[in-house]
């Protein structure tokens, strides 16, 4: 039973990543056909991701309330509603609007599961399930192809993630016993009455940790190939597979921690990550082409392993009683630092130009590395 409930987790990973890459692979066509200006697209995004900041710091106070099962079941129903309303989609009012529930839907699953399988399996299994994300990041813009390629209309694309959608609707309403099984996360108030309350320490350099570490991923995969084509002379087909090949770079790092989280510790395995993305953008500073794409890839790798360890960390470092709200909260913080960073950084080298763009990336990576070590530290402390 337990095998059965982590390929559902895995689906469901796969179906959370589906959507996040689809209004990049459309907006082209979308604004064509609704003659939109190209920068729209920024706002559909932004209110997707504000609803998922909004969602995930409410999520621990519906994880005690409702369960993870029933939590995952109505947030991911709201998601396929809402897919299946871009499907509809005429206007680009009804757009954004439409974007508000699958905000809310994708933010509460994110920070369900993350929680639910940091309380209950091993660190491997994070790292898996964060893979998969991946997977369906990929498969996302290529169901969009299919369809524009054999329909002409991006709508029969949203049309068909919603169809999926509603398929894992149907299997979480089917599995519902499964999750049952797991224990429920104690509640804060309930360890304090018991005496065995932890005191939050380090949570500051933990989030700034969440923060800048999205802020370097998302940095990194959005810049890469206009870094490529302006300051390498790359083609633009030579730059799109170097940034592709960063984020190849995360999803088979992130199969390959899986493994290694069983060999080395927690601590080990974000220094190994940070180490690897310092040398990534070291190489980026260089002026030979290939060393630069070297660097993607292997800040790609260096990525992998940080972000589901610190996750995988929250209940052993914070408390188990802690960790479903706390989970919110660094889900919450990751996206601000995915939302407001990249958009930051494109000014920068707009206006400085391009060749600032490595730089940027090396103070992010050295802010992550600075608050994981602090981080480090401060629980290293005996405790009053």
């Amino acid at each position: 039973m337990t095998t059965l409930l982590l390929v559902i987790i895995y689906i469901a990973f796969i179906s959370l990543g589906l959507p996040d890459s689809m209004l990049g692979a459309a907006w082209p066509v979308m604004q064509a056909e609704l003659g939109l200006p190209l920068a729209g697209a920024g706002l559909v995004s932004m209110i997707v991701s504000g609803c998922t900041i909004i969602s995930s710091l409410f999520s621990g106070f519906l994880i005690r309330r409702l369960g993870t099962g029933k939590l995952m079941l109505i947030s991911v129903l709201m998601t396929a509603l809402a897919l299946l309303g871009y499907s509809y989609s005429q206007t680009y009012i009804w757009l954004c609007l439409i974007a508000v529930p699958l905000g809310l839907g994708a933010g509460a699953v994110d920070a369900a599961l993350n929680d639910f399988v940091a309380r209950n399996f091993a660190a491997r299994h994070m790292s898996w399930l964060h893979s998969f994300w991946g997977v369906g990041a990929t498969t996302g813009p290529l169901i969009m192809a299919f369809m524009l390629k054999h329909t002409g209309h991006w709508q029969m694309g949203y049309r068909t993630i919603a169809i999926i959608q509603f398929v894992l609707v149907a299997i979480l309403a089917l599995s519902m016993p499964l999750w049952q099984r797991y224990p429920a996360p104690p509640t804060p108030e309930a360890t304090v009455s018991s005496g065995k309350k932890k005191g939050i320490r380090g949570m500051a350099p933990n989030l700034v940790a969440f923060f800048a570490y999205c802020a370097v991923e998302a940095s990194t995969g959005l810049w890469a190939a206009s870094f490529l084509v302006e300051q390498r002379g790359l083609s633009r087909v030579l730059a799109a597979g170097g940034a592709s090949a960063y984020y190849l770079g995360i999803t088979l790092g992130r199969f390959l921690n899986g493994f290694l989280s069983s060999h080395f510790e927690a601590k080990s395995l974000i220094r190994g990550g940070q180490t690897m993305i310092l040398l990534g953008v070291v190489l980026m500073f260089l002026p030979l082409p290939v060393l630069s794409l070297a660097g993607l890839m292997i800040i790609g790798l260096g990525c992998a392993p940080v972000y589901p360890t610190l996750l995988h960390e929250t209940p052993r470092r914070f408390g188990a009683e802690n960790s479903a709200s706390l989970m919110g909260l660094q889900m919450a913080t990751a996206y601000c630092g995915l939302t407001l960073m990249p958009p930051l950084l494109g000014l920068i080298i707009g206006r400085f130009g391009m060749s600032l763009y490595p730089l940027g990336l090396l103070i992010l990576a050295l802010l992550l590395a600075f608050s994981t070590e602090r981080l480090n530290r401060i629980l290293a402390e005996p405790t009053a």
